[in-house]
């Protein structure tokens, strides 16, 4: 998942940074709106953390901008005002969620785990269809109730392609939402890590739940479990 974080404190942006990197994110970091509203537009993002505060433009007028120009990703803002007011201005003009600061990592975490979930259709933390589960708070997989020991870039591309379960990903989707910008991206390494996944989750070949959809991508085929 791809988060972009706009905040112009610079040790609380860094902080922001680890940890979300810590539990795989991909992170984009920008100091200010003008900056921020840029790779809000122009790069892929699966959820954005917002401070309101910035020295060069009002983080409102900022996400107002973002909606206007159709992106519909979560954000959740990070703000100093508490007031009930501006928490309801922030929703109303587009925001998904609200955390006043101070507050502790481990919630920011969560709530941005819970954005990317229902902004993806997925209600709790465990994904499921067929007999594979994946937990997204504890970052594990099952298969038929055994665990499967992914990779943490394994992990990451089938949480992504359970998360958009039914859609044809291409290579570059997957990349852009998977790596760092600065990383260097060889389709053929993709190739290789989604057979060693197939392998994984499917070890008799009678599952196929990833399709290959030639000249077009990856798509996850088992459909959701019922809740």
């Amino acid at each position: 998942m791809r988060i972009l974080v706009i905040e112009d404190e610079t040790t609380l942006r860094e902080q922001l940074a680890a940890a979300l990197r810590d539990v795989g994110f991909v992170v984009d970091e920008a100091a200010n709106g003008t900056d921020g509203l840029f790779m809000a537009t122009e790069y892929p993002i699966d959820i954005a953390i917002l401070d309101l505060g910035l020295p060069d433009m009002d983080g409102l007028e900022l996400l107002r901008q973002v909606r206007t120009a159709g992106h519909a990703f979560p954000v959740l803002i990070l703000t100093a005002r508490g007031r009930w007011e501006e928490k309801v201005a922030g929703l109303e003009t587009g925001a998904d969620d609200y955390l006043v600061k101070p507050f502790h990592m481990e919630e920011v975490l969560a709530r941005c785990r819970a954005l990317v979930r229902r902004s993806s259709g997925w209600a709790g933390a465990i994904l499921s269809a067929g007999p594979i589960k994946l937990d997204t708070s504890a970052q594990q997989v099952h298969l038929n109730s055994e665990p499967v020991e992914l990779t943490a870039f394994e992990y990451r591309v089938l949480e992504y392609l359970m998360l958009h379960t039914g859609k044809v990903i291409s290579k570059t989707e997957l990349a852009d939402h998977l790596y760092e910008e600065e990383t260097d991206r060889d389709s053929n390494v993709l190739e290789v890590l989604m057979g060693r996944l197939r392998h994984k989750l499917d070890p008799d070949r009678s599952l196929n739940p990833i399709e290959t959809l030639r000249g077009r991508g990856y798509r996850f085929a088992l459909q959701r479990n019922q809740a």
